[in-house]
């Protein structure tokens, strides 16, 4: 049986060639990566990726990534687009071929179609002067000195570097388009991703009668009652202007009964918690998460900036959402 130590020798060996194989297309970007940015940058249709085998699976998520990040893209096998899927290839669009040798034979299948259409062709590929290298508008070059495989078989370093070009590539684009935050969550609205994303307070926050509020003068009794029935753990306390001016929360419960103090006769002014951090309802619910996170409170209330109580939330609120 193997040892342990000599597997983990194993994987570091595999990493470190894959680590080198991407340090190493990174000293080769050159006018040629950014003439490949401005072709799709210029593109009035859609990144059309295709691959065979490895490089397939790999094309498949660098058309996921563009997709995501503003560049409208989808994959395409090239074995199936010479059976009807070539139909799928507008004169609008441009194609990302992914192939190591650049001699992939379903790949060199389609480009005289791909050519005959007008469609503008960017290779990534290990053999700049392969066929399809030289068929390339633009070439980039992904080579590497040598697979992870002991063999030198296996696609490992390649196809790391061939993704890591692709993930180049979507970044410098979603940089010059001015892709924004909002933008992203727009393509991510299914995930606990695009909840943090999207998701305001005023989506996830009571309002109207579901708010508990006390005023000031009242006992810390009249604030027990409302907590109670509001089921939020925690009430706000409102001056004669109906302005926030604190908060009484069941730590502020705790800390007032090891206090011994009266809490029938007792007013809440001289328990409550004074000036409490509040949000906006245009506050994104994931910084609400951070807020809580950061000063370990457990709820908050939502204020406009005169201090008029629009709303509250707390952590199960979050957790109900899915933000948290």
């Amino acid at each position: 049986m193997l040892r342990n130590d000599v597997l983990r020798d194993s994987a570091q060996r595999v990493i470190q060639v894959e680590a080198e194989a991407v340090a190493s297309i990174g000293t080769r970007l050159d006018d040629r990566f950014a003439a490949a940015c401005r072709l799709i940058l210029d593109c009035t249709g859609r990144v059309v990726v295709v691959g065979m085998g490895k490089s397939g699976h790999i094309g498949g998520k660098i058309a996921s990534t563009l997709a995501s990040t503003g560049t409208p893209a989808f994959f395409v096998h090239p074995g199936e687009a010479s059976h009807g899927d070539l139909g799928m290839i507008t004169p609008h669009d441009l194609v990302l071929a992914l192939s190591n040798s650049g001699e992939t034979f379903e790949l060199l299948a389609i480009l005289p179609i791909i050519k005959r259409m007008g469609v503008k062709l960017i290779a990534l590929s290990g053999e700049s002067q392969s066929t399809l290298g030289r068929q390339a508008d633009v070439c980039l070059d992904v080579s590497v000195d040598k697979e992870a495989c002991p063999l030198n078989l296996a696609p490992t370093a390649s196809t790391i570097a061939t993704m890591a070009m692709g993930d180049a590539l979507a970044v410098a684009l979603l940089e010059a388009r001015g892709f924004t935050i909002d933008d992203f969550a727009r393509s991510h609205p299914g995930g606990v991703l695009g909840r943090r994303l999207l998701l305001y307070v005023s989506d996830v926050m009571h309002s109207g009668e579901a708010i508990p509020i006390v005023h000031m003068g009242d006992t810390v009794r009249d604030a027990l009652v409302e907590m109670t029935g509001k089921g939020l753990g925690m009430t706000a306390v409102l001056d004669a202007g109906e302005r926030l001016c604190g908060i009484f929360t069941d730590g502020d419960l705790r800390r007032t009964l090891n206090q011994n103090i009266d809490v029938y006769a007792a007013e809440i002014s001289t328990v409550m918690t004074t000036d409490p951090r509040t949000v906006t309802p245009e506050t994104l619910a994931a910084e609400v998460v951070q807020l809580l996170r950061t000063h370990s409170i457990n709820g908050v209330f939502v204020a406009d900036p005169d201090r008029q109580v629009l709303g509250a939330l707390n952590t199960l609120d979050l957790l109900r959402a899915g933000v948290v």
